[in-house]
């Protein structure tokens, strides 16, 4: 398994795909470069899913879709959703991240150093 989805998380996402087409949605994570770091983490629903060019699998339920070529850099990758007094987010747990920029959303891996941006 690439991706580890958590029991918090699958209920939030669960949420959220109520307001798609639940048959066809599937959770999108990946990484784009950006960010302090040069990676940063993208996540979204597809209804899309390009054979060649994209890897499938199921965490908890949770029908996921990743960019093969995005695996190296997020196997083992756990998403959380944590809630708090300020509200609620998802949280990314990446094994292969070398370097993680202060707000958490942006990394470097071994594999793949991304293009730098200003925060």
């Amino acid at each position: 398994m690439v991706i580890n989805v958590t029991e918090n998380a699958k209920s939030q996402i669960e949420e959220m795909m109520k307001e798609e087409d639940a048959e066809t949605v599937r959770l999108r994570f990946g990484v784009k470069g950006g960010g302090c770091s040069g990676l940063s983490y993208s996540l979204g629903f597809d209804y899309d899913v390009n054979e060649e060019l994209d890897y499938t699998e199921e965490s908890n339920g949770i029908p996921l879709t990743i960019k093969r070529f995005d695996i190296d850099v997020i196997e083992g990758t756990t998403i959380d959703f944590k809630q708090n007094m300020m509200g609620g987010g998802f949280t990314i747990d990446n094994p292969n991240a070398i370097v993680s920029c202060g707000c958490g959303s942006s990394f470097k891996a071994k594999e793949r150093e991304g293009t730098p941006e200003n925060c």
